[in-house]
């Protein structure tokens, strides 16, 4: 496996839009805001396991922007029936974007329940959604972006990860009413 979270992340940066709302959690979201700070990051931490479910909300709320969610395995098993509530609804405008590094990283890389046999993309599969796929290299992941994120959804990017360069936990950062406020404001310019 050589697929870096960081390399991932950079890859999906030029397909993402000026609309585009990007729904991240834990150290997703630490990567993301280093990497591609903007308004429309919605910062979900401190609510481990609702990425996918506020994910949902917001492509329910705004039909005609893409939602991009960028989860972690530990985060969605805490939430996953999640899955099946996001497959029935039939989203087609979210994009859920799983790291999958079988622990749960921010919280000292304590090994996940069944972390050697737990299968991400069969969830996903079995629950509905449109698009199940799974990646463990950059080049193939890359290559497919730009007809993923025009295919309808709901899609599935299960991507099996090594964690890649450390960027900074700005936990207050994301758990400020600045954050808040900035995407409220960047949400509602419409």
């Amino acid at each position: 496996m050589t697929l870096y979270r960081d390399a991932a992340l950079k890859a999906l940066i030029p397909h993402i839009r000026d609309d585009d709302i990007v729904v991240a959690v834990y150290q997703s979201c630490f990567d993301w805001l280093a990497l591609n700070p903007r308004a429309l990051n919605y910062v979900a931490v401190g609510a481990m396991g609702q990425a996918s479910s506020h994910g949902l909300g917001l492509a329910l709320a705004n039909p005609d922007r893409r939602v991009i969610v960028l989860d972690g395995d530990g985060s969605l098993l805490m939430n996953l029936g999640s899955l099946v509530t996001i497959a029935h609804a039939g989203v087609a405008n979210l994009y859920h974007f799983l790291s999958v590094n079988r622990v749960y990283e921010v919280n000292g890389a304590h090994p996940l329940p069944g972390a050697d046999k737990v299968d991400f993309t069969g969830f996903a599969r079995a629950s509905g959604y449109a698009g199940v796929h799974g990646f463990g290299e950059l080049a193939p992941f890359a290559s497919v972006l730009p007809q993923l994120l025009s295919t309808a959804g709901p899609q599935f990017i299960a991507m099996e990860v090594r964690p890649g360069k450390p960027y900074p936990r700005d936990y207050a950062y994301i758990h400020s009413a600045q954050a808040r406020a900035q995407f409220r404001q960047a949400l509602n310019r419409r």
